[in-house]
Order: C-alpha cells, then structure tokens, then sequence
C-alpha cells in the first residue's frame, strides 16, 4: 500500500521535509499541491514532479486520491486547516508549531482523538537516533538524578518582512525556534516544566525576536530555553542536560544529519558518540507513514503538542507578551 500524501501550501520547507524524503520511499507518493495561487502551486508541481494541482484547499481535501495532507501553512493557519484535513478523512503531518495557542492545540487534540486519522507534528529531530540515544542515556540514569538542563536555538533571519515576523500569523521567535528549544527541554527533561521567567527582546511591541526562560520541572530539576531569530546569538543550536553523577552535550540536535556531535562525561570518563547522516526528515516521514499503514505510535502527537505549546503561552505571559491568536 502507498500512502498518497496532498501539500497543503507551496512552502519553502516542502521538498526538504516531505518531497526528497518521499522520493526514496516506496510506501510513500506526493499526488497533489494546492496554493493560494494556482499559478504558484501548478509552478511548484512542475518543479518538483507533482501531478495533480488542485485551485484551492478545500479542492485538495476533497480529493478521494489523497490520504494524508502535510500542512506547512503559516503558523495561525496550521490548527484551522489540520481540523479541516480532519473533517475530511486526512491524516496529517503538520509543521511546528502545532497551533497557535494552547487553547487551539487542545481543540485540535480532541478532533483527533475523536477520529482515526493520525495526527503527527513534524519535530523532525525527534525522530533522529541522535534525539533517541539523549533520551536512552537520561533515562538510563548514567547521569544520576538530573539537575539541569538547557536547551537552544538561535539563527539568523533579519528580514522582518518574513511571515515568522507577523503578529497575525503568529509569529515570533518563541513560535518558530523557541517550540524546537521548548520541545528539546520537555523531551529531554523527561517532563512538561512550568515557566519561572521570561525575557524578551523585540522586533515590535508583540513580537519577540528572541527570548530565554528559566523553567522549573516537577521532579525539581532546572532549566532554560534560549531562542533567536535577530540577536547577538548568531547561531546556537545546542542541548546540555547535567546530571548529579555527569553531563551531555549536544552540538546540533535539530538537524544532526548536517553535522553534529554528542559528548558524555560520567564519572572520570568522556566519549562521544556518531550517529547516521540520513536526513532527520526521512526518519519522520517513516514513522508517520508506519504510524498511518502499520498503527505504529507517534511521538509528537496532538496531546504531546498540547504540552508544548502551554510552554510557550506561559513563556509568553512571563514575558509580558500576548498570545498568539489563530489567522
């Protein structure tokens, strides 16, 4: 069986996250795009050999010859057309953030736990072994009993005409870098921390062009999120966990397929370990695939996306900023 997959969007992040990553699968087939524009979308098909162009959402929703639809839609725009995709009998891989709120992220949660379809948000590094081996060491409790553990990333995007800086789309650097440093604590913290702090640096009154909180988890364990879109922090993206007995290191968990380097000190011993450059993408796109033909369990399901995102309300409330509202 093949999973038909419909492209809700032409999106810059689509063939990195979903069209190359399919193309070397045999489970998996791209049949359809729709965009805004259908002169855009049909511009996109041909680049990227997709057949069908549908003039609209709706259109491609309604298609019988789709199964799944991968929404890469603009922030506010995600829970809206992952409920639709819902509605219509979809499964969904839907891009972070999951929603714009936690509120929406609860709505989209009990849609998809009233239905059968698979809902997976595409935290494609969590699906890496890299991410699975943190997690296998934390848990093995080498490390002793955790302390702390701190999470970042930061990069460049200074034009601010870009849609992540749109407060009606919601956007911020909490929304698009912060939700990997949020998700990175949670999973690697072993649970959902409550905000002690935020700090905000800003690109307008409601938009945050970075931000760092200090969180506090229920086991007692500590922690801090860093994120950036526009700051002194060019590029950072890094995970570090400290435990009573040792620490690890994480150098570029996010997308270890480009380089990355995960380093262990427990007792008088330090080694590092490697991982496989197969693209963290192919890794999701398999689990999604054997979550929807197999029954397989998903990791970044809707509920576990309910987590992340009251993280980030919090972060925002803690910093004095608004919420982020659908569009």
């Amino acid at each position: 069986m093949t999973l038909r997959i419909g492209i809700l969007g032409a999106a810059r992040i689509a063939p990195a996250a979903l069209i190359k990553p399919a193309a070397s699968s045999s489970s998996v087939s791209v049949t359809a795009v729709a965009a805004r524009s259908r002169d855009r979308a049909q511009a996109f098909a041909t680049r990227h050999g997709i057949p069908v162009v549908h003039s609209s959402y709706e259109a491609l929703l309604a298609d019988p010859e789709i199964d799944a639809v991968y929404n890469p839609l603009p922030n506010g725009l995600h829970g809206r057309w992952t409920l639709a995709a819902l509605a219509a009998g979809k499964h969904v891989l839907c891009e972070k953030p999951f929603t714009a709120n936690a509120a929406e992220a609860r709505e989209v949660a009990s849609a998809a736990a009233a239905s059968d379809r698979v809902v997976m948000e595409a935290f494609h590094y969590r699906y890496h072994p890299l991410a699975l081996r943190v997690e296998e060491i934390v848990a093995s409790g080498e490390l002793g009993t955790l302390q702390r553990v701190e999470t970042a990333l930061c990069f460049p995007l200074p034009k601010f005409s870009d849609i992540r800086y749109d407060f009606g789309l919601a956007g911020g650097a909490t929304m698009d870098a912060g939700c990997y440093a949020v998700h990175m604590a949670r999973v690697f913290g072993g649970e959902t921390p409550t905000v002690v702090s935020a700090s905000a640096k800003l690109r307008s009154p409601q938009v945050d062009r970075a931000m760092t909180a200090e969180l506090k988890f229920p086991s007692g364990h500590t922690g801090r999120v860093t994120c950036s879109m526009w700051s002194s922090s060019l590029l950072k993206i890094s995970a570090t966990v400290i435990g009573s007995q040792g620490s690890l290191s994480v150098l570029n968990p996010v997308a270890p397929q480009a380089f990355h380097r995960l380093t262990v000190r427990a007792g008088n011993a330090r080694r590092t370990e490697k991982f496989p450059r197969r693209a963290s993408y192919e890794y999701q796109l398999d689990a999604f695939t054997a979550a929807v033909l197999e029954g397989a369990p998903v990791k970044t399901s809707a509920a576990d996306a309910v987590e992340t995102m009251t993280v980030i309300d919090e972060i925002y409330r803690a910093a004095g900023l608004p919420l982020r509202e659908p569009s």
